[in-house]
């Protein structure tokens, strides 16, 4: 009888260790589902009111695609794929409020941002992918002194921009 769940124990750890879930081990950094010999990552554009954006937004997003893909970065004249960004609405609205000094003011706001952005393929005109309603949100701290709160709102921003380069980034290279 042992022996019998001896056996029946060692069947089932051999086909349980055979069947596998797909899951895989690929080199890092390499397009999964697409072959991307080179990209470019032009300017974002912006028609929100804040100044700048484009500017960070594209640096963090070229960033991250350099400290983690293999694949290089070009000039748009010489790119296999551009990925396009435009940057459509950002907002910041109060969340939180303060009255101990016998005044309601804002202590906290959520700024959210909003983005249109697609990878094209240059050489065959085609879309690749297209998010037309890209949005991450975070919220900040503001106090009293104007240029503290400038300073939290510049951070919250850099934190946008980075949350929007890691989803950029896996939306392109890891195909999620």
């Amino acid at each position: 009888m042992r022996r019998a769940y001896l056996l029946k124990f060692l069947v089932l750890l051999l086909v349980s260790s055979g069947a596998g879930c797909g899951y895989h081990v690929r080199a890092d950094g390499e397009p999964v589902g697409i072959t991307i010999q080179n990209l470019a990552i032009p300017l974002f554009t912006s028609t929100s009111s804040e100044m700048g954006l484009e500017a960070l937004f594209t640096r963090v997003i070229r960033e991250e695609f350099i400290s983690h893909s293999k694949v290089p970065l070009v000039p748009e004249e010489r790119a296999g794929m551009v990925l396009i960004g435009r940057i459509y609405d950002i907002s910041a609205d109060p969340i939180g409020y303060d009255s101990t000094t016998g005044f309601t003011v804002t202590s906290t706001r959520r700024i959210r941002v909003s983005l249109d952005v697609q990878m094209v393929d240059k050489a065959q005109g085609k879309i690749i992918w297209h998010d037309k309603a890209l949005e991450e949100r975070t919220s900040y701290s503001v106090g009293a002194d104007p240029l503290a709160a400038q300073l939290e709102q510049q951070q919250a921003l850099e934190t946008l921009a980075q949350r929007v380069a890691k989803k950029i980034y896996l939306r392109t290279v890891e195909r999620f």
